[in-house]
């Protein structure tokens, strides 16, 4: 007679879901529900041993090449594209499970390039560098690696993270950063500490990031993987170095890492009772008085120092929130309203006027288009601004517009006068032109209608 096969009790099948539930965004094939289980309950010691093979696992190393795969990205230093690599899929990522598992992986240089800074450009060949920032691309085997380290990382380090720490985390962004910013705000917390981490992804101390690190893993070959990427060579132009400070911005495992290396801070101003947003190396500290964000202040000058890190010293300031305002992820705060700053309109309209050049010999329609994609995008992030600031906006559009349509016309000059009568607003609008006006008043009337 055939035994009945075993079967797993309801209750373990509704606890394991419930568990599952709580960590919808682990990765699946890493992170058990008996694993989840000890995270949540904490495990003895308080550090994970017995972690690598979590990393070189088949299934894991499939869903980190898939999501490298979805994120695309430039070839690195190998010249290997993401396409070239899916072409011997199976044999490399095979090939990686070995190195992983026997100890022979060794990273690849990463391939340095810049990228210009929001707002830059101009000022001769100085400024044009000052105007730009560098930028990592690691080769996509080793974005592989660094994506299914992360997997086995993350949700170790998630767990205890500040609940005032945005950037770079499952479930948070920087919407959810700004939405505290203005509540605190409304709550009377208008003297703020407006901080810059001077360089920061370049400076992190390596050994004192490790430190952090080892506080709860203890697999060695896992904290060698982290090593690796940390000190693997960088080739700018046709020179290459090791870096002995900093992660570098483009790796897969960067912004975690800098979370971990930020996260005492979080945690220090906390138990202080200081209101901090942080978003990455972004944040500000608001409070009731001058006297409190002064001592907030100085607190944090402290810790960096301690920590190896530098506050600008011309960045770095105390502002009150009703007078002389404050920038915080693409935002100017000032008076109990807000609206992209400086830096993030001039980029705007730097995009605009690209697809918008008096000899574009595109169809106004396709001109339109191509606006669309860039007003809609924008408005997406910044459509809780001044509603002011869109009507102005709207207008300067339209003028750059008809001043394409008067080279046609073989006149010279921007959109003025009688152009107005000539092509009129409704006419842009037949054509389909975005009006950010008119999308800030629908948001508003939805967002009135959902209190």
């Amino acid at each position: 007679m055939q035994e009945p096969a075993a079967t797993v009790p309801l209750g373990a099948q509704q606890a394991a879901e419930a568990v599952r539930q709580r960590w919808p965004w682990v990765e699946a094939s890493v992170w058990t529900e008996r694993m989840l289980s000890a995270l949540e309950t904490g495990i003895e010691g308080g550090k994970w041993f017995r972690l690598i093979d979590k990393v070189w696992s088949a299934r894991n190393l499939l869903a980190s090449w898939s999501r490298v795969s979805a994120n695309g990205g430039a070839a690195g230093v190998d010249q290997v594209t993401v396409t070239m690599f899916e072409r011997h899929l199976e044999a490399n990522l095979g090939h990686l499970a070995e190195q992983l598992r026997t100890g022979h992986y060794r990273a690849q240089a990463v391939w340095r390039v810049y990228i210009p800074k929001a707002g830059g450009g101009g000022g001769g060949k100085a400024k044009a560098k000052a105007s730009m920032r560098p930028l990592g691309i690691p080769t996509v085997r080793d974005r592989v690696v660094q994506t299914a380290l992360r997997h086995v990382l993350e949700p170790i380090f998630e767990r205890d993270f500040a609940e005032h720490s945005y950037g770079f985390r499952p479930g948070r962004g920087c919407k959810d950063a700004l939405r505290r910013v203005d509540a605190l705000l409304k709550d009377g917390y208008t003297y703020v500490v407006d901080a810059d981490l001077k360089s920061y992804f370049d400076t992190i101390p390596h050994q004192k990031l490790m430190e952090r690190v080892r506080e709860k893993v203890a697999d060695g070959r896992v904290l060698t993987l982290i090593e690796t990427f940390l000190t693997q060579g960088v080739m700018d132009g046709l020179s290459e170095w090791t870096p002995e400070a900093g992660s570098p911005q483009g790796a897969v495992v960067s912004p975690l890492l800098s979370n971990i290396y930020l996260d005492p801070l979080d945690h220090l101003m906390a138990r202080q009772g200081w209101e901090m947003v942080r978003y990455a190396d972004d944040f500000v500290i608001l409070c009731r008085s001058e006297s409190q964000a002064l001592a907030a202040l100085e607190q944090v000058k402290q810790w960096t120092a301690s920590a190896g890190l530098t506050l600008h010293p011309e960045k770095t300031r105390i502002v009150h929130a009703t007078q002389g305002g404050f920038d915080f992820l693409g935002y100017h705060f000032k008076c109990g309203q807000k609206w992209p700053r400086d830096k993030s309109l001039m980029k705007f309209k730097e995009t605009v006027r690209s697809k918008t050049k008096r000899r574009n010999g595109q169809s106004l329609a396709r001109i339109i288009a191509e606006v669309n994609l860039t007003t809609k995008g924008w408005f997406e992030y910044f459509k809780h601004s001044n509603r002011f600031m869109f009507v102005r906006l709207d207008s300067w559009i339209r003028m750059r517009l008809r001043s394409i349509l008067r080279r046609r016309q073989g006149k010279r000059g921007r959109g003025r006068g009688t152009d107005h009568q000539r092509w009129t607003n409704a006419s842009f609008t037949a054509l389909g032109l975005f009006s950010l006006t008119d999308a800030r008043m629908r948001a508003a009337r939805q967002s009135a209608t959902t209190r």
